[in-house]
């Protein structure tokens, strides 16, 4: 009786899976879709919280002081602050130092 031996045949389906696998998993983790692409995302996604928190604080303080520099609600004290900041005045009995 003669010996017969395997076919190439599953070892190379074996190969074919394993090598399919291996490039879904890559591509689970670096790809367009991939969860490294998302902890980026996330993480852009926390600085822009950020800078659009203090962006909205800021916003808050101009309105602050445009109400207060408006014709219903005057503030003496901030328009004299401004307009010596903006025009460079000083009084008389003041010292500058730079």
């Amino acid at each position: 009786m003669a010996q017969r031996r395997p076919g190439f045949g599953p070892l190379i389906l074996v190969m074919v899976a394993l090598v399919t696998g291996g490039y879904f998993a890559i591509a689970a983790l670096q790809g367009s879709f991939g969860l490294l692409k998302r902890v980026q995302v996330e993480a852009e996604i926390a600085t822009l919280r950020i800078e659009r928190d203090a962006l909205a604080t800021e916003a808050a303080r101009m309105a602050n002081l445009t109400r207060r520099l408006s014709d219903g609600y005057l503030d003496i004290d901030l328009l004299d602050e401004r307009a010596r900041d903006v025009l460079g005045y000083l009084r008389a009995n003041e010292i500058l130092i730079r």
